[in-house]
């Protein structure tokens, strides 16, 4: 039996800390092992058939293939369709290969963008693999997927129609490298159908792990020719799309290019014609045909304006879909372009200054973490808060300040493996100037203080894309950066990037628990009240005068909290938990002493839980729970809560009395056995980990 989901969170997390999901060391997709399994499959002479991602038609779905063709298909390793099937042949290069019936534009011109740099080449594709030395069948390639690198392994048969590959192909057909990176992303996804449509954003963080940019070439910045021709110096990789038009249908227009379709740049040029200075942009279709028949294109007169050196070097006249453009044009006829890199330095050219990055998980939660954009002030401050205080830039950095010295980007994480079916929420984010008042605050900032606090940056629109960011310039100083959906109570994970030029020090604002002991109310008569109790309990208790779980279920359904529970009140492993938490003497019951100490407990926490029902239905919502974990005297962080929603909520999402008395009982102990575990000082990492398990199991 697997662990349970929060215990392979730990798991997980410890992992990364560790190296693993590193490029270096990724993290086995479907926790499939490639040498393993290679090395299983030479010593049984075997040819690898992928169980998790079979050749059949499950792994191609339907939609892109009619049910008619979709018979026709055959599956065939590389060596029934070639005598000689090479992985690499004569190098690797854009032109090798062009799109198939799949619409994965986005996918082939992220690849042929990737053609450009060697070294991040080879760490998505595996370049020494081959059909000879050690060949059994099974080919594995490498992709950066939200937080962490995998590992993914695929069998080599590949779909076909007549002997003929029928997506990715390669103009020589004995190359396969193509065709088996597509297959290993499409396993990734879920399908080759949910390769889909998609832009190439998506697959360029996917290739490098890296920090995307985006640009609105409706609003150009103007600075536009400069990043681009840096980028293209710092082993950036650029894709660009053309705007939808009226349908999603890739229709070819009258100046050559295909609407709603991605484009890979390849190349950016300055020439002089005419006496003037001109910019020239490099692209390519990745239909591998099909190209601009406008200014600077093959044919245009244009040309003969550069110099013989220029025109020999960037003029190639074939239909091999690659075309230059001026960057008036580009900007005209292409709606964004994206840039990929692992460090941004080349916004302001100054590769002496390294940018840092620092990564965050988190997620929101109906209810508890999810509180929507600021146009809910009343729970906008529920949303996941993370603190940043920046730093006085270094001295070879200030010397070259540009107008940007930090990116933030917000990605959310699906929680459903084939892409189609993942339906990506509206997100952005917005970041506060922490004013001197509160820089002293613990905890999360309260609603009052977004009302106050200036806004400095934000995203400027909702948008329901995988990932949206937003380039600033911050002075140094505090500030706190709250990532949310534009609606509230819409459940998903998410991963905040914050890429700085200065040295940052981030955290998340909720992060580490407080108790405070509060003091049962009790009656001015103490001793006789105490004696009322006592004298109940002497009722329902053994010879012993002790009473077991099933006594004390009976005790408080049926006499302490009665009219007051729920759900039918608590049931018997609610009451063992509670035994096993109040009992001191270790007999498996509780004494007068022990059974008089929890009737108090139990009666603050519903006098607590009473307050704060402010809806008066009996039970409280999951923000409602958060003011009555802050009553009892306990400062919890949003992944705790999150927890404890998950653990004792009902299907509706609300705590019933029973469920948070429990609750509040176990946290106390766990947060007291743990405390005293590490002196009254911070817990640890790995105590902090333990009592989550603790709660949550």
């Amino acid at each position: 039996m697997p662990p349970p989901g929060v215990c392979m969170n730990i798991i997980s997390a410890r992992h990364m800390k560790n190296g693993y999901g590193t490029v270096t060391n990724p993290e086995r997709f479907l926790n499939q092992d490639f040498h393993q399994l290679k090395q299983y499959c030479l010593i049984q002479h075997l040819r690898y058939i992928d169980e998790m991602f079979p050749p059949d038609r499950n792994s191609i779905s339907n939609g892109i293939l009619t049910p008619s063709d979709l018979d026709r298909v055959v599956w065939l390793r590389p060596g029934k369709i070639v005598p000689n099937p090479s992985f690499v042949a004569d190098g690797v290069s854009r032109f090798d290969f062009g799109q198939g019936w799949v619409k994965n534009c986005w996918f082939i011109a992220s690849i042929g963008a990737l053609t450009f740099q060697n070294h991040i080449l080879g760490q998505v594709v595996p370049l020494e693999q081959n059909f000879h030395e050690d060949y059994c069948g099974l080919f594995h390639f490498r992709f950066w997927r939200f937080g962490k690198w995998v590992d993914v392994i695929i069998d080599d048969k590949l779909p076909t129609i007549d002997g003929r590959l029928i997506f990715v192909h390669s103009r020589d057909p004995t190359e396969f490298w193509p065709a088996l990176l597509e297959k290993a992303y499409a396993k990734v996804c879920g399908s080759y159908t949910d390769m889909n449509a998609g832009t190439p954003a998506e697959a360029l963080v996917d290739f490098t792990g890296g920090v995307h940019i985006y640009i609105d070439l409706s609003k150009p910045p103007p600075d536009l020719w400069e990043m681009m021709c840096r980028a293209g110096q710092s082993k950036s990789l650029m894709g660009c799309g053309t705007p939808q038009g009226e349908t999603t249908e890739n229709i070819v227009l009258p100046n050559g290019l295909v609407q709603s379709h991605a484009y890979a740049v390849t190349g950016v040029k300055q020439m002089i014609s005419r006496g003037q200075m001109v910019n020239l942009v490099r692209l390519w279709n990745p239909w591998g045909h099909g190209e601009w028949n406008g200014d600077w294109s093959d044919r245009s007169p244009l040309w003969q304006t550069v110099s013989p050196q220029d025109r020999d070097m960037c003029l190639a006249v074939y239909d091999d879909g690659e075309f230059w453009m001026s960057l008036k044009d580009f900007c005209k006829t292409y709606s964004e372009l994206d840039i990929c890199c692992m460090c941004p330095d080349f916004l302001d050219g100054n590769s002496t200054c390294h940018w840092k990055t620092s990564i965050y998980e988190g997620r929101w939660v109906a209810g508890t973490t999810a509180g929507g954009c600021m146009k809910n002030p009343e729970s906008f401050w529920t949303n996941p808060q993370y603190r940043v205080k920046i730093d006085e830039l270094s001295s070879e950095c200030a010397g070259k300040q540009g107008e940007v010295n930090m990116l933030v980007s917000l990605m959310q994480k699906p929680d459903k493996r084939n892409r189609h079916l993942v339906q990506n929420l509206y997100i952005g984010f917005s970041v506060f100037e922490v004013p001197e008042n509160y820089t002293a605050h613990s905890g999360k900032f309260p609603a009052s203080f977004f009302s106050a606090s200036k806004l400095v940056a934000y995203t400027k629109s909702y948008i329901n894309a995988r990932e949206v960011m937003e380039l600033m310039m911050l002075k140094p100083g505090e500030y706190v950066i709250v990532p949310s959906t534009f609606s509230p109570n819409e459940t998903a994970s998410f991963i905040l990037t914050i890429v700085s030029k200065a040295e940052t020090h981030v955290h998340e604002n909720s992060s580490g628990h407080e108790y405070m002991e509060l003091e049962e109310n009790t009656p001015v008569g103490k001793s006789e009240d105490d004696e009322r109790k006592r004298t109940l309990f002497r009722q329902h208790s053994d010879k012993y005068e002790e009473v077991d779980a099933e006594q004390l279920k009976r005790l408080l359904n049926g006499k302490i909290l009665k009219g007051d529970l729920k759900s039918g009140g608590f049931t018997i492993d609610a009451c063992r938990s509670m035994v096993a938490l109040m009992d001191t003497s270790v007999t498996g019951k509780l004494n007068d002493e022990e059974f008089v100490r929890l009737w108090k407990k139990a009666v603050t926490y519903q006098e607590i839980f009473s307050r704060c029902d402010v809806s008066k239905t009996g039970t409280l919502s999951l923000s409602e729970l958060r003011n009555a974990m802050i009553a009892s005297g306990k400062k919890i962080s949003d992944e705790m809560l999150n927890l404890m929603a998950l653990r004792y909520g009902t299907s509706s999402g609300h705590i019933t009395l029973e469920s948070f008395i429990s609750l509040v009982l176990r946290f106390e102990c766990m947060y007291q056995i743990f405390n005293q575990l590490s002196d009254g000082k911070a817990m640890t990492l790995q105590e902090t980990e333990w009592m989550y398990i603790a709660m949550y199991t």
